[in-house]
């Protein structure tokens, strides 16, 4: 077939903190109760906003990336999804127009329209100003409805949907209500795993939105055939272990992909729980939030000799940002208190009040280039000598090294798999 056609929004802002993740939520469950299919992709990196648009949704969250997975691995995704899709949601990331990839370009690239979320708690007929300019600020870009969010009240809403020209649909509203908002802490969103009332809390924002809600659906848009090129199978027979859990929760579903159609068995383990290392030929410690587990991790020395014997026998570990935490012998949380980690990798970390390191990144090793991003609230004193520096393409300060014992392989930046397979399944491989 030559292409897919499904209905498909952006949702964008005028800038963070506006409310793209509650509102595309909302959409999300809302659509979904009226017996549509939907699938939802996050623009840019971001680990902690499609945990609960997965629940949101009841579909797997994939991220869409122009250079982080490049225009085939995005168009690729797109067409798939519409194939069997009845409405796309992408929620975009900083403002619609912010960053040298932004979701304007996205948008524009694709021919998808979108949908601009607006907080309109201290406004009234400026609203329609704002959701003009960001409909006329570049010509070519399609934006086809506002929604307003933290609204306060039917008549409140009503003032802002007149104040848009005729040409920019209103498709509905979310109240300001303590109910409807989605925890955060310093990373970002709670991940929904650790919410214990998101589904309620899904269902009071989809109870929210069919308040005001307009039944308007965007024109299907043509997704093009594309197909993402077929991964070798470089890991066949080999096991990889997996950390899993609260402290170790950063894993984009396409990471996972590539290590499983590259031919690897994933076998996941939590080292907060105590579990010991599974049997396997490569361990892979993924990011997450050690800084909140100190005293369970500092418990469990089982693992860390298991960790120990697996790096000095030559097999592959993989450690990025929360896991090279956990790698280096000390980490000191934001109270001064200091918990002995895994020390496989020398040197001490300490928890910062302010981010540390932010933006995309790209990295030459060995194995190959590989792509990805940095954002931690860690400052850290490694006494190794790095292999490799990672590079911002934006030009940015965050500059991280990346640091090899034997075949263990340690940094602050996520690695995205996509950007190149075969060299990321090489990290596994002795």
């Amino acid at each position: 077939m030559s292409e897919h056609r499904c209905p498909a929004l952006l949702i964008s802002a005028p800038a963070s903190g506006q409310g793209k993740t509650s509102v595309t939520a909302a959409l999300a469950r809302w659509h979904r109760r009226q017996g549509r299919r939907v699938r939802v992709f996050k623009t840019g990196p971001d680990f902690l906003d499609p945990t609960v648009l997965t629940r949101a949704s009841g579909s797997p969250v994939y991220q869409l990336d122009l250079w982080m997975g490049g225009e085939e691995d995005v168009r690729a995704r797109l067409y798939e999804a519409a194939g069997d899709a009845d409405l796309i949601l992408i929620e975009g990331v900083m403002g619609l127009f912010d960053g040298s990839a932004s979701s304007a370009d996205l948008a524009m690239k694709l021919g998808i329209p979108v949908l601009a979320v607006i907080d309109g708690s201290a406004m009234a007929q400026t609203f329609g100003a704002i959701a003009t300019g960001l409909a006329r600020y570049r010509p070519g870009l399609h934006v086809y409805g506002v929604t307003a969010n933290r609204i306060g009240s039917s008549y409140h809403a009503q003032l802002l949907a007149d104040s848009l020209p005729p040409d920019l649909t209103w498709l509905g509203a979310l109240p300001r209500d303590p109910a409807l908002m989605l925890p955060e802490r310093h990373l970002g969103l709670v991940a929904a795993g650790e919410q214990n009332d998101i589904e309620a809390r899904l269902d009071a924002l989809a109870d929210a939105w069919a308040t005001y809600a307009k039944e308007v659906l965007p024109a299907p848009v043509g997704f093009p055939a594309t197909h993402r090129s077929p991964s070798p199978r470089l890991l066949e027979g080999k096991r990889i272990a997996v950390a899993h859990d609260a402290a170790f929760c950063f894993l984009y579903p396409a990471n996972l992909d590539v290590l499983r159609e590259g031919g690897a068995e994933l076998v996941f383990f939590s080292p907060i729980a105590g579990e010991p290392l599974p049997v396997c030929d490569a361990v892979w410690l993924p990011g997450g939030y050690p800084e909140l587990h100190l005293a369970a991790l500092a418990r469990h020395v089982r693992l860390r000799d298991a960790l120990h014997a697996h790096v000095e026998d030559g097999k592959p570990l993989l450690t990025e940002c929360g896991g090279m935490l956990y790698a280096l012998d000390t980490l000191t949380d934001r109270d001064g208190v200091t918990y002995p980690m895994a020390g496989l990798l020398q040197g001490h970390a300490v928890m910062q009040a302010r981010l540390s390191g932010l933006g995309m990144q790209s990295v030459e090793l060995p194995e190959g280039t590989l792509r990805g991003h940095t954002f931690h609230y860690a400052k850290a004193d490694i006494t190794t000598s790095p292999l490799a520096f990672t590079v911002n393409p934006d030009k940015g300060p965050s500059r991280e090294g990346v640091y090899r014992r034997q075949r263990m392989t340690a940094s602050f930046m996520h690695l995205y798999f996509p950007s190149d397979p075969a060299a990321a399944m090489r990290l596994f491989l002795p």
